[in-house]
């Protein structure tokens, strides 16, 4: 008899964390790396924010918190999904993890089967398919491309979709091309979506305030109020807060599933950290001036990001939506061979061989579904990102 379980082996470990850590430890040997592989904001988080965690220590917040949320915490989210969203939530229709990791995993616990059906769009955040592997469901893909900027069609989305179809999962903007949708284009998805109403819609806006130009962000349950009782609609502080140590992500949608999480998250974990909920508290209902501000920052870093990438050798990449992440194709690289005398023959080769050939450490896109891409991530100091498609630069045009 095994020791280890069955679903181990359906899974695979997370690229994004292995490729940091690679980093890390490379690093910690002495060598010259430059990492982009994490999906993280260079940021501190802001001082009122930090300050309220300090407050809610002294004040003795410091017991065991309700499964779902503080109520305060609760309240905010659900003043949130309002005054952003247009979306009318009870406090009690929202719940709060440690993580939107948690929320997602929670909301697939919950609701699937062996052999019910999630439909994700390619290229996914690596962790969606894992998830519903683990919670005994079983991924389906519906594919996108880069000339239709790697957003799925509501064509693409109908052929996915079969009788054991239960979820949908949509992230915008992306993690990891960047893809937002338009509000016409979540109205083709929903018009897929009114025709089939068995299908549920795990809609991922993990990067809502981090849209640039003037794209306009929208949720699919806002642009289709009628999808409204079958939708999950998960966020957190992660991102636009530079949040993503203190692990709060949340979620609102129908009852009956809330409860159903809340259920399964008491005898996981209980409440997420009290204190960073109360920091949570402040996140949402604090001065929100600085999301500008970085916004700003990290659109200027992109377009450097895509200018140096697209002068590079045999690289093309397209200009996202949001996000702080670019998706290049090395397409044109493929059969070129590496300094080591190694040959490019995908992706992933291209990235372990630009690794050791010129330290920087960039995650292989058929991790994510859909290659030959990488994916980078701009959450860093321009000084670096120029240093690092220097690199980029010199590698490609070392290719025989």
């Amino acid at each position: 008899m095994a020791f280890l379980a069955d679903a181990l082996s359906r899974v695979k470990p997370s690229a994004t964390i292995a490729v940091t850590q690679k980093a890390r430890e490379l690093k910690a040997k002495g060598r010259d790396v430059i990492g982009l592989g994490a999906g993280e904001p260079d940021f501190d988080t802001p001082d009122n924010i930090k300050n309220a965690a300090i407050e809610a220590i002294h004040r003795g917040e410091t017991k065991y918190p309700p499964v779902s949320g503080i109520a305060p915490l609760r309240e905010a989210i659900a003043k949130k999904f309002k005054r952003e969203n247009n979306l009318d939530y009870k406090p009690e229709q929202t719940i709060v993890g440690t993580g939107g990791k948690q929320i997602l995993f929670n909301a697939f616990m919950a609701t699937l089967n062996p052999g019910d059906e999630v439909v994700i769009p390619t290229p996914y955040w690596v962790s969606y398919p894992e998830m519903v592997l683990l919670c005994g469901g079983t991924p389906t893909f519906a594919a996108t491309t880069a000339a239709n900027g790697f957003k799925v069609t509501g064509a693409a989305l109908e052929k996915a979709i079969t009788p054991r179809t239960k979820w949908l999962v949509l992230n915008s903007p992306s993690n990891p091309s960047g893809a937002a949708y338009t509000e016409a284009e979540l109205r083709e998805i929903a018009d897929v979506l009114l025709k089939h109403p068995q299908v549920w819609v795990l809609t991922d806006d993990m990067y809502e305030h981090l849209t640039y130009g003037d794209f306009v962000f929208k949720t699919i349950a806002e642009v289709e109020p009628q999808l409204y009782s079958r939708t999950l609609t998960m966020n957190g502080v992660s991102k636009a807060y530079a949040m993503t140590g203190w692990r709060i992500g949340y979620a609102a949608g129908p009852i009956e599933l809330i409860k159903a999480m809340d259920m399964i998250q008491g005898q996981q974990t209980s409440g997420a950290c009290t204190i960073a909920q109360w920091a949570s508290v402040e996140a949402l209902n604090g001065p929100q001036d600085f999301i500008a501000k970085n916004k700003a920052i990290f659109q200027a870093r992109r377009d450097l990001v895509v200018s140096m990438l697209n002068q590079a050798r045999g690289i093309s990449c397209p200009s996202p939506e949001g996000a702080f992440y670019v998706y290049p194709s090395c397409a044109d690289l493929v059969g070129k061979k590496a300094p080591s005398g190694k040959v490019i023959d995908g992706d992933e080769t291209f990235c372990s061989e630009l690794l050791e050939a010129e330290g920087v450490a960039v995650v292989f896109g058929s991790a994510f579904g859909l290659g030959p891409n990488f994916r980078i991530s701009y959450a860093t100091s321009e000084t670096l990102l120029e240093e690092a498609c220097t690199r980029i630069q010199r590698f490609t045009a070392s290719l025989a």
